[in-house]
């Protein structure tokens, strides 16, 4: 049984697939954009994502903790220089998946992931990086139900003058 195992194992062995992931990751850091079955589109997602917002940090541990998981040098250098430019002020979700149907071959589900901030279809394009999104704390309102019911006939009050 499988209960609880959130990792999808792609049929492939711990090693396998850490080699996968790293060569995929490395290549969508290239090319911004990669096209690959549906399951390992979704796999890297889940592998890619924590790497990218380690490269917004540029200090030497968080090149090596990056440089551990590629081991590649240009793409660790492509990380923490263009890509982390471009994803400053974003608080997440750098990647997009979108799904273009099925294989010939052998019916597999095909998918592009793609780098958010490097489409200039859907995006704005070639912007300046966004200043980092304002963490805001927000309190429930304390409005009472007889408070409401006094704003409304004020609100009638003005509106019959």
């Amino acid at each position: 049984m499988r209960h609880g195992d959130k990792i999808n194992n792609l049929s492939r062995t711990a090693s396998h697939r850490k080699a996968l992931l790293s060569n995929l990751a490395c290549e969508l850091i290239s090319h911004k954009r990669i096209v690959t079955t549906l399951a390992k589109a979704k796999a890297l997602r889940t592998y890619i994502e924590p790497l990218i917002t380690k490269g917004k940090e540029n200090t030497t541990h968080q090149r090596r903790v990056v440089f551990s998981y590629l081991q590649d040098k240009e793409a660790v250098t492509e990380l923490f220089s263009t890509i982390a430019e471009k994803i400053g002020g974003r608080p997440g979700g750098y990647t997009r998946i979108i799904k273009l149907g099925i294989r010939q071959g052998d019916n597999a589900e095909m998918g592009l992931i793609e780098l958010v901030d490097f489409n200039e279809i859907y995006g704005k394009g070639k912007t300046e990086a966004k200043e980092p999104a304002k963490k805001t704390r927000r309190s429930r309102t304390t409005k009472k139900a007889g408070d409401a019911k006094a704003e409304d006939a004020k609100s009638e009050d003005k509106a019959a003058e």
